[in-house]
């Protein structure tokens, strides 16, 4: 996208993803071996500004992961984790959804490319990752 110098520029084009944690347990956070790709943002970069793990199956306990990656996945950083309860599904339970703090207010600036990977701390048997952000 080419930029006026002191012009601001929006974010241009709404994107969500939602996408199942992968089922091998990633126990190492320096270098993580066991992830699955949640999103990408585009060639100019993005602003994302929801991120949240729920369950959609029978889960124990865990804890869920989040990578950033600027070299499209060969290299990922910690970017938050959080414990995720035991779930057990039924017809008439709430889902839990477990925030990780992005808003409008609070968004993470991504760079252009930049990828989010997600992992969990314990074999998965039913957690989905959900991202929603704008690409400029």
């Amino acid at each position: 996208m080419a930029v006026t110098a002191n012009s601001i520029i929006t974010p241009q084009t709404p994107q969500s993803a939602s996408v199942p944690f992968g089922a091998t347990a990633n126990t190492n956070l320096i270098a993580p071996t066991q992830t699955t790709l949640l999103m990408t943002a585009g060639a100019n970069g993005g602003r994302l500004t929801r991120l949240e793990a729920l369950a959609n199956a029978t889960q124990a306990a865990s804890q869920v992961q989040f990578y950033r990656s600027v070299d499209a996945g060969t290299t990922k950083t910690l970017l938050r984790a959080k414990a995720f309860p035991a779930y057990a599904l039924t017809t008439t339970s709430d889902i839990p959804v477990l925030d990780f703090g992005f808003s409008d207010d609070n968004p993470l600036i991504l760079a252009a490319g930049e990828r989010i990977y997600e992992a969990s701390a314990v074999t998965v048997t039913g957690v989905v990752g959900r991202a929603e952000w704008a690409d400029y």
